[in-house]
């Protein structure tokens, strides 16, 4: 039984309403006086991150008029795919407590396995791209398998994947280190490839917007059926209403353009089967339990090694995929894919977008926000002609700032008796 559910037994018997139902009565002025006291209370959400959007694009498109056009938002939606994809890996190993540091060398290895496979040796794509996403599922594993049953520190497993996986991507890539994407490649569109009809990305919105209220609907049926408090009709309306603004608002900006790009539904995708499974499945549930309080979950019956061992290769499956997008970005697979700044961009994405570095809290929804403000940031100083030293102190200065939210959150909390 959860926290909340015996907070409401308590209040039903000692004969106090329940809070959330006064808030919903006292109308707009009691969801402000409630978000009040949640922030106060260090419960801050999507907000910074939110707020930090806001902030980015009113500040770039003050200094370059292109940054919120229909060419650089479309931009923006397919850059953001294989990092964010990456990223969303990474919030299932973060939820755990723990961090992975060879995201970068299996996303070069995923493309090289395809690379080499289709290209070189003539498998057929679509086998050769499951393959690549195949392999970085084994890799995971095998470093989820160090971790929980050798009880080798995720940190250095990891590293040592970091440093073993780029020398086989090298290995894999032979002599010349690179190869190119063929033309009409399952890969090349990945990011390449657009719906050009308008209907696709306003269809794609009417299903996003369909999906969320019915969702909200079914919830709200279920808590009234159970006896819990449900919100009323009014605020799911009203909820489901603001996200068709944005949804449709997003529609109407990549028609603009050049459509709907393959790469952000596929991105799109993965983030609704990941939320999906964290916050609506029995293995979901023991992904929190077991990076709330790990003993406490082994003695509820949570088999924690297997939990462990499948969170990292959930990992290095998102890793392996979103590998294949940056090489459909670079034109193919090379010996440096994956190197650089990509691990730094893929965790910073997940912190950034809300998920806790010390385990237990976190959305999958947090890997979208986080990439958004970081390929913000780098879209509006590339406008602006700046020196990518000055992207990377920035971005991490944001990531920085991220943490520090978290921690200070996460104290307010503990005073406030609400951890």
């Amino acid at each position: 039984m959860t926290r909340s559910t015996d907070g409401e037994r308590a209040r039903e018997e000692a004969g106090a309403p329940d809070p959330r139902l006064l808030v919903r009565e006292a109308g707009l002025a009691g969801y402000w006086g409630a978000l009040r006291r949640r922030v106060r209370g260090g419960e801050l959400g999507s907000l910074p991150v939110v707020v930090g959007l806001i902030v980015i694009a009113v500040v770039f498109q003050s200094l370059n008029p292109s940054f919120l056009s229909a060419g650089s938002l479309s931009d923006i939606g397919v850059y953001i795919a294989g990092t964010g994809i990456m990223a969303t890996g990474i919030v299932f190993v973060l939820l755990l407590g723990e961090i992975d540091l060879s995201v970068g060398s299996v996303a070069g290895v995923g493309a090289a396995v395809w690379a080499v496979l289709s290209v070189t040796h003539g498998v057929a794509d679509w086998l050769a791209v499951l393959l690549a996403i195949g392999a970085g599922l084994v890799i995971g594993a095998l470093h989820g398998f160090f971790f929980a049953r050798v009880g080798v520190p995720a940190f250095v497993v990891t590293l040592a994947g970091f440093l073993g996986w780029s020398g086989l991507q090298i290995w894999l890539m032979g002599e010349e280190g690179s190869i190119t994407t063929p033309e009409g490649s399952i890969v090349e569109h990945l990011t390449g490839f657009y719906f050009s009809d308008i209907s696709a990305a306003y269809g794609l919105a009417l299903a996003a917007v369909l999906v969320y209220g019915g969702t909200r609907l079914a919830d709200a049926r279920r808590r009234s059926a159970a006896g819990l408090p449900a919100p009323p009709p009014a605020e799911t309306l009203l909820r489901t209403a603001l996200m068709a603004l944005l949804a449709f608002a997003a529609a109407y900006v990549l028609n603009q353009s050049r459509g709907l790009p393959l790469a952000l539904v596929l991105f799109l995708a993965v983030l609704v089967v990941a939320d999906f499974v964290v916050r609506r499945t029995t293995y979901g549930r023991r992904i929190f339990a077991v990076g709330g309080n790990a003993e406490a979950a082994r003695r509820a019956g949570v088999n924690v090694e297997a939990v462990r061992i499948s969170v990292f290769a959930v990992a290095g499956m998102l890793a392996a995929f979103g590998g294949l997008f940056i090489a459909s970005l670079s034109g193919g697979a090379t010996k440096s894919l994956g190197a650089g700044n990509t691990l730094m961009n893929v965790i910073a994405a997940a912190v950034i977008g809300g998920t806790s570095l010390f385990g237990g809290r976190g959305r999958i929804w947090s890997a979208l926000l986080g990439i958004l403000v970081i390929q913000s940031i780098q879209q509006g100083l590339n406008l602006l002609g700046m020196a990518s030293e000055i992207q990377f102190m920035i971005t991490g200065a944001v990531l920085l700032a991220a943490v520090v939210i978290d921690s200070v959150s996460r104290r307010t909390q503990k005073t406030a008796g609400r951890t």
